[in-house]
């Protein structure tokens, strides 16, 4: 998908709503491997797995999902859900692992002086995020026509 006069920047409360859903998901997905990991093990050998697999379902599933998804898709569950997929800023096209790289690691840079670089979807006019703008991407969809 282009940047043209059909496409629109997706805001600020599709957005929420987008990373809700995938927050619910990896939930699901991550409860669901734990519950069956430790439900198979016996006492004495969850000790000797259980941070190991915390720390891979917990830190390394989310990454490797995110950017798998990233890189097939340029979307995620939540932004399929509502149409919208990410965009190099500048021609519109796919973009590049490095981008998609950049833009994970920007989600610190945007989490920790208090969210303010999420929060900045809703203010800034292309509705790109300091994630965004640090990676040069964009979250679009087609436009929607009101009846």
């Amino acid at each position: 998908m282009s940047l043209d006069a059909d496409t629109e920047y997706v805001g600020f409360w599709a957005r929420v709503g987008a990373a809700l859903l995938d927050t619910i998901l990896l939930l699901v997905v991550s409860a669901l491997l734990l519950w069956s990991i430790y439900a198979l093990s016996d006492w004495e050998q969850r000790a000797h797995t259980a941070y190991w697999v915390e720390f891979a379902i917990g830190y390394v599933l989310p990454v490797v999902a995110v950017m798998a998804l990233w890189m097939l898709f340029a979307s995620t569950p939540g932004k399929m859900g509502i149409d919208a997929i990410i965009v190099d800023a500048r021609t519109g096209g796919k973009p590049s692992t490095l981008q998609f790289v950049i833009r994970y690691l920007g989600y610190f840079v945007s989490t920790i002086p208090l969210g303010l670089g999420l929060i900045w979807v809703g203010i800034d006019p292309r509705k790109q995020g300091w994630h965004d703008k640090l990676a040069r991407t964009a979250v679009i969809r087609k436009k929607r026509t009101r009846p």
